[in-house]
């Protein structure tokens, strides 16, 4: 198998390494670089647990390859709280809503919500919950998420 030489940063933080052509973005993330917090799930890009933003725009892990990200700025879940530690608004508002349960789903929830809130941060609650539609929980029945969607969008939760 054919490898390649890559320089990628992720949550600041820049990396060079070899990767095979054929490994996706987040078996590197996780495997090569150790951010578990990417979830590999379906590994079809329905489920959304392996979102990461990649240059700002949030993308299924699981469809880019490792090699696609070569010179690129990429943000992890581990990317989403401040550096001491304070959670990101989209965490908290989680966090505060019970909007997790087995959390495997979690990361690619904090980071579509993240993106959404970034790029728009007067974001409607129906505007975050259509960006959500790409995401599988199995465990909430999503009913702290769309809280935490409320919270959020600085609605009566």
């Amino acid at each position: 198998m054919s490898e390649h030489r890559i320089d990628i940063t992720v949550n600041g933080r820049r990396h060079t390494a070899t990767v095979e052509a054929r490994a996706s973005l987040g078996e590197f993330l996780r495997e090569g670089l150790g951010y578990t917090g990417t979830h590999l799930a379906c590994e079809h890009g329905v489920c959304g647990a392996c979102t990461v933003r990649v240059d700002g725009v949030a993308v299924r892990s699981c469809l880019m390859l490792a090699v696609q990200a070569d010179g690129c700025e990429i943000t992890t879940v581990e990317g989403l709280a401040a550096p001491d530690g304070t959670l990101h608004r989209v965490q908290q508002a989680l966090q505060d809503n019970f909007g997790l349960q087995c959390g495997f789903c979690t990361p690619g929830v904090a980071i579509t919500l993240a993106a959404v809130l970034d790029d728009d941060p007067a974001a409607t609650a129906q505007d975050m919950e259509a960006a959500m539609s790409g995401h599988v929980c199995r465990c909430t029945g999503y009913q702290g998420i769309r809280r935490a969607i409320r919270q959020l969008a600085g609605e009566a939760v």
